[in-house]
């Protein structure tokens, strides 16, 4: 009954968000990136494959995100002094600070949408999104 202005109005703001994370993020971020440092973050250091479930993506694209970011200095990966075949992905203090303003970025971008409604109602609204996600 409502799954087309559903779509219609969850499409919107996606587009949105995403529109607004990749000017914002650019030149020395993208929301991919943003989305590993954000996972590291809470581990201090991942092997890559432990990265798969945090992210939808494959192996290479994994591999192909991690070189561009140890490029632009995000990351830096080391080998495990006792088992040299583990390799470490470790967020350096770039990394940390480009996460940081990721985060702020999309959190005041989020504020500014939720801002038009009232407290309430963006309870409500998550409360809702949460039934609808789970």
């Amino acid at each position: 009954m409502y799954s087309k202005e559903f779509a219609k109005l969850w499409s919107k703001i996606s587009k949105d968000l995403k529109t607004h994370m990749e000017t914002q993020l650019a030149p020395t971020l993208t929301e991919g990136q943003l989305n590993v440092l954000e996972v590291l973050l809470t581990q201090d250091r991942m092997k890559p494959s432990d990265l798969l479930e945090h992210l939808n993506t494959t192996p290479a694209a994994v591999t192909t995100l991690l070189d561009r970011m140890e490029k632009n200095e995000l990351i830096v990966r080391q080998r495990d002094e006792k088992d040299r075949r583990i390799v470490w992905v470790i967020p350096t203090e770039k990394g940390k600070a480009e996460c940081g303003r990721g985060v702020d970025i999309r959190n005041e971008f989020i504020h500014s949408q939720l801002d038009r409604i009232s407290s309430h109602n963006q309870q409500l609204l998550v409360y809702l999104l949460g039934k609808v996600a789970n």
